[in-house]
């Protein structure tokens, strides 16, 4: 087991490079060796493995890109250890836990104290702000270095998940799903701040992908016009901090001047790793839409990482330079490499 102590050094010399990881406030940084590029990917395995613990959820949301329901189904205890063994091994710095809604999955608690106490991984998990018990929160605040609660109007059940996990003294994180609809509402926000933002310590948006239940009622996000006002706003001082996932990288190379190394490109296959709850790899989660994906059961997870097709191959795709007259290319990597139409660049 890895030492419990806050900050964790890694070195990988067959790479020339370390990361520097702080357990309990989530600073995480790559730090290439003098005379070295920095890595393009790890070699050793991911540093984020993105777990769906489950595909039980009792919101029905037509965005849900999992298309999860009453009837999806809870990852055995027995394979989310055999995961974490193995996550061990290849360095894994970090789990996020998915589904569904992964804190309503019957063995949570646990889950979260096996990744902590028993591998020394640092457990993460975003909840739609259903299911938080006394337990649940009491294992959160022992256990984890942040919860994200998903942000759905009319925002009450957001409000009291917020209340709930600050009360426990935990570190809360708001996801926010980007399109052309709820950027009014983001925008507004980034103005003027709701009182039950209060607390917080960053709001992460997410740039909506057409895939799940709905894929047919996709709204772009490029359509609205306020995608440029929107981006100078995010990039303003506030009171929390704002993230971005990678998919909004486009979108950052193109309307603002944040300096390079605050942001990066896809990170699938090259430092993060997603496993659905009937144990199956992708290098993205939203690549898991086929069933497709190796099972862990009869494969090493480090050589999948490593040599299988999809992840080779979208590696592949993420090197190649696809914006050869952009000047901003090597920041964004040309966007998303599984839907180019989400890009917000001049190029897409």
């Amino acid at each position: 087991m890895r030492p419990r102590t806050a900050l964790t050094t890694e070195r990988f010399p067959d790479q020339h490079y370390s990361v520097l990881f702080n357990r309990r406030t989530g600073f995480f940084a790559r730090i290439e060796e003098p005379g070295h590029e920095p890595p393009f990917w790890s070699q050793h395995g991911p540093e984020l493995l993105d777990i769906s613990i489950t595909g039980w959820c009792d919101r029905g949301c037509a965005t849900c890109y999992r298309e999860s329901g009453p009837s999806g189904k809870h990852m055995p205890l027995e394979d989310y250890g055999t995961i974490l063994r193995q996550a061990r091994s290849m360095h894994v710095l970090q789990v996020a836990l998915g589904g569904g809604n992964p804190n309503q999955h019957p063995d949570f608690c646990e889950m979260l104290r096996m990744a902590r106490q028993d591998y020394g991984i640092v457990p993460n998990y975003t909840t739609n702000g259903r299911g938080l018990t006394p337990e649940v929160v009491r294992a959160s605040g022992l256990h984890c270095g942040a919860v994200a609660v998903s942000a759905y109007e009319t925002y009450e059940e957001m409000t009291s998940a917020i209340t709930a996990l600050l009360r426990g003294g935990i570190q809360v994180n708001v996801h926010f799903v980007l399109d052309s609809a709820s950027i009014e509402t983001a925008v507004e926000w980034l103005e003027h701040q709701p009182h039950y933002l209060g607390g917080i310590n960053a709001i992460v948006f997410l740039n909506h992908k057409p895939v799940g239940r709905h894929p047919g009622s996709y709204r772009p996000l490029r359509d609205s016009p306020l995608v440029e006002q929107f981006f100078r706003l995010a990039t303003a001082g506030h009171r929390f901090q704002v993230g971005f996932d990678s998919c909004l990288a486009t979108g950052l190379a193109r309307f603002t001047d944040v300096s390079p190394v605050c942001f990066d490109g896809c990170e699938a296959g090259r430092f993060s790793m997603f496993v659905s709850e009937d144990m199956r790899m992708y290098p993205c989660s939203f690549m898991a839409t086929d069933g497709a994906g190796l099972l862990v059961e009869s494969a090493n997870m480090l050589e999948v990482w490593r040599n299988s097709e999809p992840f080779v191959a979208i590696r592949a795709k993420l090197a190649t330079d696809r914006c050869p007259d952009c000047n901003r290319s090597s920041v964004c990597m040309g966007g998303c490499p599984v839907f180019p139409e989400i890009g917000l660049c001049g190029n897409r």
